[in-house]
């Protein structure tokens, strides 16, 4: 089975799986059709989807449990809140043979399987960042023991149509949400702080932010072309003594280091913090 010829459902029509949507309907030989969607109960925003890459939808219950049932892969991408009451519901339609991939934040493959009631469900869990909308997202993928080597290839060839996919050990996925599933908001930070410092020393809101946007940019795809290490280019540009020699100086007095490297850990440890909560929600409604 190929990605360009698995049934693939989603349940759930947010922006990330629109970010995969588009993805996958991009790319060579792509059958949009073969692609469904389903929500509680927004067909306006189904119809958009279907306007905006032709892929299928369903809306009555009938259809929906076929689109399920009939699926290759299964994308749960519910809202946290609506996670165990989601499962629940999807548990008796699915088949050991299915792939189950899921794009809830915390939610672990431990308390997915509780949930199901099904230990033997093949689970990829993943943790996309939201440039993926745009091609250039960095996943993080898990695989529960059931997951074949053929899901496993299907799987990560689906996220890598939205950017880059890194497989990690499931306990491993903390520190990926700490560095790229929340690291977009940090760069976006920088760039407010750079823009800013822009507009103080005279320039115009729309020049400060040309040149901050181009400014990181360029220095992310120096990274990626060159290969050189971000450290490397660093001490390239930093002249003894000089402008940029200057301007880390001030940033070190704030801590700006060890301030990136400790938000990152933190969001980790929210992460955890997150999944923990869901683990629980997920114990009390199973011992009702």
């Amino acid at each position: 089975m190929s990605l360009t010829s698995a049934k693939i459902t989603f349940i759930g029509a947010g922006s990330m799986a629109e970010a995969i949507v588009r993805g996958l309907t991009s790319q060579k030989d792509a059958d949009a059709s073969r692609i469904t969607m389903m929500n509680r109960q927004d067909m306006d925003r189904l119809k958009k989807l279907h306007e905006s890459y032709g892929i299928s939808f369903a809306t009555d219950s009938t259809d929906k449990n076929r689109a399920t049932t009939e699926a290759d892969v299964i994308v749960v991408a519910f809202k946290p809140k609506d996670a165990i009451d989601g499962l629940k519901a999807l548990a008796p339609l699915l088949k050991p043979s299915q792939l189950l991939v899921s794009v809830i934040a915390g939610l672990s493959i431990a308390t997915i399987e509780a949930v199901l009631g099904s230990p033997g469900q093949a689970i990829a869990r993943t943790m996309p960042n939201t440039s993926s909308s745009i091609g250039l997202g960095a996943t993080g993928i898990s695989f529960s023991s059931q997951v074949s080597k053929a899901q496993q290839q299907l799987a990560v060839e689906m996220f890598a149509s939205t950017g880059i996919v890194s497989v990690v050990d499931e306990s491993k996925l903390d520190i990926v949400t700490g560095v790229s599933g929340s690291g977009p908001a940090y760069i976006y930070y920088m760039m407010e702080a750079m823009i800013e410092g822009g507009i103080r020393g005279g320039l115009s809101p729309e020049a400060a932010r040309d040149l901050t946007v181009q400014t990181v940019l360029g220095a992310a795809n120096m990274v990626k072309l060159t290969g050189e290490e971000p450290a490397d280019l660093r001490r390239k540009v930093t002249s003894p003594n000089g402008t940029t020699q200057a301007a880390l100086e001030t940033l070190d007095q704030h801590d700006f280091s060890t301030g990136v490297a400790k938000a990152v850990l933190r969001a980790a440890e929210r992460a955890g913090e997150l999944g923990e909560a869901i683990t629980s929600q997920a114990a009390a409604v199973q011992s009702k």
